[in-house]
Parts: C-alpha cells; structure tokens; sequence
C-alpha cells in the first residue's frame, strides 16, 4: 500500500489526522510509512509568535474569547482521543516553510527517518508551545530523528529544497487540494480532513478488499 498526505506542521488536525491514520494502519498490520508533502496554510506566517492562541482563533473564525476556548478544548480532546497530549492554549504559531524544507532533508534519508522528524516537529508545535520557525529548535527536532548536525545547520542557512516544497505546494492547488490533511492511498483513494481511527480502519478494510475501482 502507498499512501502520501498533503499536511502542515501548524494545523492541529494533520497531527491527528496522521496519528489516526498510523494507529490504523498499525492494527490491520499494514507495514507502510506514509509519506508527508508539503502545504502551507497561512505562507505569510511571521517567524515569531504573534500573540496568543486564543487570540489567534478568535480572530481568525470570528470567535469570541470564550467560543475560541471552547474550540481549542475541543481540539484538546480530539488530540486525547487520539493518545497526544495537547497543550493547544500556548501553541505559539509561526511560519512552517523551513520546518517543511527540513522535512525534504529527512525524506532524503529515507521515510523512517522523515517520519520520526515530523513526529518531532509535530510534538513541538503542539505538546511543548515551541516555535517552529525557530532554526534551534528545528535543529533540535532533527537531531532526535537522526539527521547530522552539519547537514541541518547548512540548509537552514540556504534555500535548499525550497523548489521541492513549493512543487508540493503547487500540485496539490492543481489537485484542488484547498485544505489539510489530504490523504491519497494507492493513488485512487482521497480522504480530506483528520478521520477517527475506527473510521480509517473501515476504508482500509475496504481498500484491501479491493471495493475501490
């Protein structure tokens, strides 16, 4: 089975999403790593926090104060159903486009190494309020996943990958990929947004099957 998904490290959903997805494959004994490309939800994102989260949600849906914190609860939960411990009021959002330049890096290294990287990067962002436009944190991120020192320091100093992450970018506006997750399995099988597990056990079930054309 091949599966890649279209995700971004500041949507709270892509982390679940791809949890579910893993915890699925992993019950039906499906020996596949997914593989991650690249979207930008917000490109102009600064490379420092801007403000609070709650602030952040208000304005951006329309939210009053206490309708954002019941949306961030919500998504709290969502991470717990899922076995993530998010602590999304002190996410501290800021541009993701060398996070995902790093990840072209990891994915160069191979899909085990790729997929500890976004692990790392995705539990950052989420479960410890870090700021991934940070380059030290980033490089901290990397490291966990096994990529070299050397390596890590030389791209973030350059643009290296860039083309790379605005070619994913690009196919999945093609694609009409206007949000994420997106996921496409076996190239013929499209799931957006961030499933439950038992949800992602039965298109699997149906896929190996062979209910899909």
């Amino acid at each position: 089975m091949e599966i890649f998904y279209w995700s971004d490290y500041a949507c709270p959903f892509c982390y679940i999403g791809e949890t579910n997805l893993k915890a699925a494959l992993r019950e039906l004994g499906i020996d596949c790593t997914p593989e991650m490309r690249s979207f930008e939800l917000s490109p102009d994102a600064p490379r420092s926090c801007p403000g609070p989260t709650k602030d952040l949600v208000a304005r951006k849906y329309g939210f009053t104060q206490d309708q954002a914190e019941a949306s961030m609860q919500r998504i709290n939960k969502m991470a717990a159903d899922a076995g993530l411990s998010f602590d999304f009021e002190n996410t501290r959002y800021t541009n993701t486009f060398d996070a995902h330049r790093l990840t072209k890096l990891a994915q160069s290294r191979g899909g085990e190494t790729a997929d500890a990287l976004a692990e790392q990067l995705f539990r950052a962002g989420f479960c410890l309020g870090a700021e991934l436009a940070d380059s030290e944190v980033l490089l901290s991120a990397a490291l966990a996943a096994g990529l070299e020192e050397d390596a890590v320091r030389a791209l973030l100093a350059s643009d290296e990958y860039a083309d790379a992450v605005r070619a994913d970018e690009e196919t999945a506006h093609r694609y009409g990929v206007t949000g994420v997750p997106f996921f496409v399995i076996d190239g013929k099988v499209a799931i957006p947004g961030a499933m439950e597990k038992e949800q992602l056990v039965g298109v699997l079930e149906k896929i190996l099957a062979g209910q899909f054309g």
